[in-house]
């Protein structure tokens, strides 16, 4: 890999790359030996990093949270080292899409709002992932809003154990449904895209599609539950309605 051409922002010794990146300087060493990193701007025989080098670090960083090994970063860098990088920053994108800050809670606090004796609702909470446990008595609510409409729940008198009951089933059928909008922006979006190849001035057509569909998905899900749901009050009341009329009087 050639050197890159002098630019002022490369001004890191590889020791302060380090230190930026969390790596060890012989990580990275290893990395540049790989072709993994690009050359360092050499000056008065010391390597100068920038930029370039941070953001490709963070990348290989990042790819091996997601499970790729050294040999597969390199081959995957290889074969389109623009599509990979677009690829993360599409994704790193997509992840600030809900729009919701998570919020941390203590156990009294929890208790406040939902009761005593929710220890166990707590413990269940956590499996379903509307919570994840911090530490010791403090939880952080991922979703807040999954979180007021709970409380909204039990306000009505539902209990805290039936509603988390409730909400393992709802999570699991959304499941099922995210997993089919998924594989709609798979195979009509996605796959035509990558058999392309990736071309570069179409990603932010592709980014536009999913972020279209992503509030598409809420609009068709709130409309169907509506629909849904009032056709299941109207058959529950309506065999209500039949036992009053059946009570001995």
């Amino acid at each position: 890999m050639p050197a890159p051409e002098s630019h002022p922002d490369n001004h890191l010794t590889i020791e302060e790359l380090a230190a930026e990146t969390g790596m060890t300087v012989r990580n990275i060493r290893s990395h540049r030996a790989r072709g993994l990193l690009p050359a360092p701007e050499v000056r008065d025989r010391v390597g100068y990093y920038g930029p370039e080098h941070l953001a490709r670090l963070r990348m290989i960083q990042e790819l091996q949270a997601d499970g790729f090994n050294l040999k597969g970063i390199e081959k995957l860098l290889n074969q389109n080292v623009d599509a990979a990088e677009q690829f993360l920053s599409f994704r790193r994108e997509l992840d600030g899409f809900d729009g919701e800050q998570p919020t941390t809670f203590t156990r009294d606090e929890l208790a406040e709002r939902f009761g005593e004796g929710i220890d166990e609702g707590l413990k269940r909470a956590v499996g379903v992932g509307a919570l994840v446990a911090v530490e010791e008595d403090r939880y952080e609510a991922p979703y807040p809003s999954l979180l007021e409409a709970a409380e909204g729940v039990v306000a009505t008198g539902v209990s805290l154990d039936h509603a988390l009951t409730v909400l393992e089933k709802v999570r699991g059928r959304c499941k099922q449904i995210s997993h089919e909008f998924v594989r709609l922006f798979l195979e009509d979006v996605w796959k035509p895209f990558e058999k392309e190849g990736y071309p570069d001035e179409r990603w932010p057509e592709v980014r536009e599609a999913l972020d279209r569909l992503r509030p598409l998905s809420l609009q068709v899900l709130a409309a169907l539950h509506r629909m849904t749901l009032s056709d299941e009050v109207e058959r529950a009341l309506g065999k209500q309605l039949e036992r009053m009329a059946n009570r001995k009087s």
